[in-house]
C-alpha cells in the first residue's frame, strides 16, 4: 500500500488530499530562537498558527509539507500537536535548507554521517518525538553555486532517498547541473527530486525549469504570493501576472512535473516573510487565478492532489 510519513504516523497517499508542498510552520536561521526579537511563548505561536491551519483545512486543504530543515526551527512535538488540533496532515523534513544554515557540528560531517542522520530521522524518528520525516530538504548556499558542504549534503540526501524511498525537495533550483550530476552518480531517479523556487523573482531566469523537467526532475513553483505589488515586497518578489504566466507556460508542456505552493511562514522565527501572506494564498488567490486563466478542474486536481501524492509516496 502506498504510504507517506506524517508527524502522526504513516498514512496512505490517497488520504493526503490537497497538498501545500513547500511551507513552514516556523522558519528561522540558526540561533534565531534565542533572539528576543523573535521569541514567542507557545501560546503566542498557537494563536498565530492554528487559525491559518484551520482555515486551510476548511478550504479543503489536507496536507502541509513543512520544509524547515535541521537547525532552522523544527519543532516536531509542536507539529504533532498542531496536526491533532487542526486535522491537517503535517509532513516534516530532514536535511538542510542549505549548507550555510548547518551548524559546525554538521558542517564538518562526512557524507556517510549525514546520510545516516537523514536515514535515522526517516526510519526511526526525529529526536525523541517518534515522528518520522517524510521528505529530505537540500539547498544551495547563498551565492548561487554549490559549496563543498552543499555537495556533501546533496550526495547524502541521494543515498538516504535510495535507502528509504522518501523524496528530496530542494530549496532552490539554481546550479541544477551540479545537483543532477550528483544524483546521477548516486543512481537516484530524478522524478524523486522536486527542484524548488523555480518562480523566485531573483532566480527564475537561472533555474532552467524546462531543462530540469526534460531531464526527468520535478519543478516547484512554490513562492506564489511574494509579489512586487506588495507594500514592502521581499527582494525575491515578482509581479503576480508574470509569475502566473510563467507557471501556465510550464504546465502547458510539463504538467506531470509541476507542483505549486506559497512558501509562507505561519509564525515567523527570525524571518518575517510578508505580512498577511499565508498558506491560504493557494485557495484564496492562486487557484482562482488559475481558473480565471482557463485552467480546468482536472488540471488543478493534478497539480495539488495527484502530483504531490505521487511525489511523496515512499518508493520501497
Amino acid at each position: 500500500m502506498s504510504r507517506v510519513n506524517t508527524v502522526l504516523g504513516p498514512i496512505p497517499a490517497e488520504e493526503l488530499g490537497v497538498v501545500a508542498i513547500h511551507e513552514h510552520i516556523g522558519y528561522g536561521m540558526p540561533g534565531s530562537e534565542l533572539d528576543t526579537r523573535w521569541w514567542k511563548t507557545p501560546e503566542e505561536r498557537y494563536a498565530e498558527t492554528v487559525p491559518k491551519l484551520r482555515t486551510f483545512h476548511e478550504y479543503g486543504g489536507g496536507t502541509f509539507v513543512d520544509a524547515t530543515g535541521i537547525c532552522n526551527g523544527r519543532d516536531v512535538d509542536y507539529y504533532k500537536s498542531l496536526s491533532a488540533k487542526t486535522g491537517v496532515h503535517i509532513v516534516a523534513c530532514t536535511g538542510f535548507v542549505g549548507g550555510d544554515t548547518a551548524l559546525p557540528h554538521f558542517a564538518r560531517a562526512s557524507v556517510d554521517y549525514l546520510a545516516e542522520q537523514f536515514v535515522h530521522e526517516i526510519t526511526v524518528g526525529i529526536g525523541t518525538t517518534g515522528a518520522r520525516a517524510g521528505v529530505i530538504k537540500v539547498g544551495v548556499s547563498r551565492g548561487g553555486r554549490m559549496t563543498d558542504l552543499d555537495k556533501r549534503i546533496y550526495r547524502a540526501a541521494a543515498r538516504a532517498a535510495l535507502a528509504t524511498g522518501v523524496p528530496i525537495l530542494t530549496h532552490l533550483a539554481i546550479d541544477a547541473e551540479n545537483a543532477i550530476a550528483i544524483f546521477a552518480e548516486e543512481g537516484l531517479a530524478l522524478d524523486r527530486v522536486l527542484f524548488g523556487h523555480a518562480d523566485d523573482g531573483v532566480n527564475a531566469e537561472k533555474t532552467r525549469d524546462t531543462w530540469i523537467a526534460e531531464q526527468g526532475g520535478r519543478v516547484g513553483f512554490d513562492t506564489f504570493g511574494y509579489e512586487t505589488e506588495l507594500e514592502d515586497p521581499p527582494f525575491w518578489a515578482r509581479p503576480r501576472r508574470e509569475r502566473l504566466d510563467h507557471f501556465l507556460r510550464f504546465i502547458d508542456q510539463h504538467l506531470d512535473k509541476a507542483l505549486a505552493s506559497a512558501d509562507a511562514n505561519c509564525s515567523p522565527l527570525g524571518w518575517p516573510g510578508v505580512k498577511g501572506h499565508t498558506v491560504n494564498y493557494i485557495f484564496e488567490d492562486l487557484i482562482p487565478d488559475l481558473r480565471a486563466a482557463g485552467v480546468d478542474e482536472a488540471t488543478i486536481t493534478r497539480l495539488f492532489v495527484e502530483n504531490p501524492a505521487t511525489f511523496l509516496t515512499i518508493q520501497n
